[in-house]
């Protein structure tokens, strides 16, 4: 079975978020991105099925793509980020942070730390590692996208290619990274996908994003 691993679109800042502390919405740009994946993923090799973290940046991501292919919306709690339950979103790009805070961000993973926030690494590791084993035991045939975040991604992606836990690439907003799976072996083909934002001209993208923005 093959693993499409998205992460979500772009959401408000920590400075301009509408969420619930560290769970914003989309901007604007971001549902228009969202969408241009799911018009991407509508083909005949998109999903059979897809999963998202109930985080509303992952989930918002998730509903464009299901609106362009009738295919199931699986919301597992076992995918949500490790910043789950923190006061502010600080996405871990930000170039205005700092350097020390930057690699705060990018050792996360590590040490468990992220700003105020703190968090069991191990067990995070774990049960990103158990959800995703379990996505793959009940889609043994089928192609199935899974909607998350960068930290989920990277740990997951991490334990396949046998690397230390913590961050190791930064996967852009609705990239899709590729995964191959059969039995207990799984295969990395791909990371940080974007073709569908590069085939897309600065005009499509811009008037997707007024659109978006008119309907909120």
């Amino acid at each position: 079975m093959e693993l499409l691993l998205i992460r979500h679109g772009r959401p408000e800042s920590q400075h301009g978020a509408t969420g619930d502390g560290a769970d914003p919405p989309l901007t604007a740009r971001g549902r228009a991105e969202a969408d241009l994946l799911g018009r991407f993923l509508a083909g005949a090799n998109g999903p059979a099925t897809v999963y998202a973290s109930p985080m509303i940046r992952a989930r918002e991501t998730a509903e464009a793509i299901v609106n362009h292919a009738t295919v199931p919306l699986l919301v597992d709690d076992r995918l949500r980020e490790f910043d789950h339950g923190a006061t502010s979103y600080t996405p871990p790009e930000l170039n205005t942070a700092p350097n020390d805070v930057r690699r705060m961000m990018w050792r996360a993973l590590e040490t468990g730390v992220w700003g105020d926030h703190v968090f069991d690494p191990e067990a995070f590791e774990q049960r990103v590692w158990d959800v995703f084993n379990h996505i793959i035991d009940a889609n043994s045939s089928n192609t199935v996208a899974v909607v998350c975040h960068s930290g989920v991604l990277n740990s997951f992606l991490g334990k396949v290619l046998g690397r230390p836990r913590g961050m190791f690439f930064q996967p852009n907003y609705t990239s899709i990274s590729r995964v191959v799976a059969s039995g207990r072996r799984r295969q990395v083909l791909s990371l940080n996908e974007t073709t569908h934002l590069q085939c897309a001209d600065d005009g499509t993208l811009e008037a997707l994003t007024k659109g978006a923005n008119s309907e909120h």
